[in-house]
């Protein structure tokens, strides 16, 4: 064998992962959590979401979120959803990206998006920074998908059911692909699936929710993305 190869692509490795870790860590991430008080008590959801920039050499891309929407389930058969998408009618698919952002900023913090990984504390998500909120009638039929305004969420689903909060906390990124917990970076939450079978089935099934819900996508939009994005 000869070693003299060795030290060469030794180090080729380490400048390949290197700049994969680079190219695929995220630029922050942010645990998006729910409060809603019910005639049972106030019932939670949380989800992280991973926030990734454009780091290609091409710069073809654009900033995305890798997450699932959050599904809050309220007892009694009802539940809330918060979407992967924001807007009223027709649905903007990219503000996910700056939540967090957003939300920090309206707190008063003076953080800017390259930034948002330092970022610390929890604060409120409110008015255009709360993404669309619906619900299923039968989560296992999408074409059961209602609207529910966030500022009437008791008018939706029933007496006694209000939003009593919503806010964002940027957690720590890790060190891709490695996500154990805690310090060494929150895995992206997955489990809408579970909640919403019917999300990745090739009937367009996402797409018959959202119109049931009375929301519309544009032309190039993946309906499925309002749900999970990978």
């Amino acid at each position: 064998m000869n070693f003299k190869y060795v030290g060469p692509l030794l180090l080729l490795a380490a400048l390949v992962i290197g700049d994969q870790i680079r190219i695929n860590r995220p630029n922050h991430k942010y645990r998006l959590t729910f409060e809603v008080e019910t005639p049972e008590g106030v019932k939670s959801a949380s989800g992280v979401m991973a926030v990734h920039p454009d780091r290609s050499y091409s710069r073809g891309g654009k900033t995305t979120t890798k997450g699932d929407a959050v599904f809050v389930d309220l007892g009694g058969g009802k539940n809330l959803v918060a979407l992967l998408a924001h807007g009223d009618k027709a649905l903007e698919f990219d503000e996910t990206n700056y939540v967090a952002l957003r939300a920090y900023k309206a707190a008063g913090h003076n953080v800017s998006f390259n930034q948002m990984s330092r970022a610390t504390g929890k604060v409120p998500v409110t008015g255009g920074v709360i993404p669309v909120l619906v619900s299923f009638a039968d989560p296992a039929d999408p074409a059961t998908a209602r609207l529910v305004p966030s500022d009437n969420v008791e008018g939706a689903l029933g007496k006694g059911i209000r939003l009593r909060g919503i806010s964002a906390e940027v957690v720590p990124n890790g060190v891709w692909p490695l996500d154990f917990g805690g310090s060494l970076g929150d895995p992206v939450t997955r489990g809408i699936e579970a909640k919403l079978p019917w999300v990745r089935r090739g009937d367009n099934a996402a797409g018959r929710a959202l119109q049931a819900a009375g929301l519309q996508t544009g032309e190039a939009i993946d309906s499925k993305d309002a749900f999970t994005r990978k």
